[in-house]
């Protein structure tokens, strides 16, 4: 009941919005611009299999692989730059300035580089996904406190117990925090990924009932995309609170 409380005033906005939706949709009276909720939800029921089965575990793998790129690539970048101050200077204008280059401007570079394979979507997915992973570690990694490092070093603490003790934990909390916008951002980049250049997916499916004027069938895939971003995040929130007991959660 407790949980319920926290999040009745969220669902009762989310029900008051689709409601407006609903009663919009009806007055324009024009579904294939904009179909009501209750045509969108009928239209996943009746187009399920071909959602669920055929392209949804595309565009999950997807997901899933730029977004192990992306950690592990993300993790060791940030150690390297929290290490070593001249490949922090190197590297760190490079990781914004990768950011403000439009993906949707790249991603059909990307397909031309690696036709309508699954690493040309993938690709996309690691650049929008790696930036919030590495920025968010390395700053977790510099939030070490120096009193803290002197007094394990008068304790005779190595490097290696320096890291593990001090930096990883104070990083943690830090790489939940990019995680959490990194999972959320892998669907938006899968899904730019697919609608470019794709044979399955999604972001595939919902492009292709757009050149049928099927408004249903266009949004019936963008609320799926939804929810997996919602349960992703949800997910990583899970995880992060049972590995760091030690901190205080509201």
């Amino acid at each position: 009941m407790k949980k319920v409380k926290e999040w009745s005033s969220s669902i009762i906005l989310t029900l008051m919005l689709l409601l407006i939706w609903q009663v919009i949709a009806y007055v324009v009276a024009m579904p294939f611009i904009l179909p009501s909720p209750v045509e969108v939800c009928v239209r996943i029921w009746e187009i399920k299999d071909v959602l669920f089965i055929e392209h949804l575990p595309s565009t999950l793998r997807i997901i899933l692989i730029g977004l192990a790129i992306s950690i592990v690539v993300g993790v060791v970048v940030a150690i390297w730059m929290n290490n070593n101050k001249t490949i922090e200077r190197a590297i760190y204008p490079i990781l914004v300035a990768s950011q403000t280059i439009p993906i949707i401007a790249l991603a059909p570079i990307f397909v031309l580089w690696f036709g309508y394979s699954i690493w040309s979507k993938v690709v996309v997915t690691v650049l929008i996904t790696f930036f919030p992973i590495t920025v968010n570690t390395f700053d977790g990694l510099r939030s070490t406190r120096r009193e803290h490092v002197e007094l394990l070093k008068t304790m005779g603490a190595t490097k290696r117990d320096l890291f593990m003790k001090l930096s990883v934990p104070a990083a943690l909390p830090h790489f939940y925090s990019g995680l959490k916008v990194a999972v959320t951002l892998s669907v938006i980049g899968a899904a730019i990924g697919e609608w470019l250049g794709a044979q399955a997916g999604l972001g595939y499916f919902s492009r292709r009932m757009m050149t049928q004027f099927d408004g249903a069938g266009v949004f019936a895939p963008i609320v799926v995309l939804s929810l997996i971003g919602i349960i992703s995040f949800i997910g990583i929130t899970w995880i992060e609170r049972k590995s760091l007991k030690w901190r205080k959660f509201k």
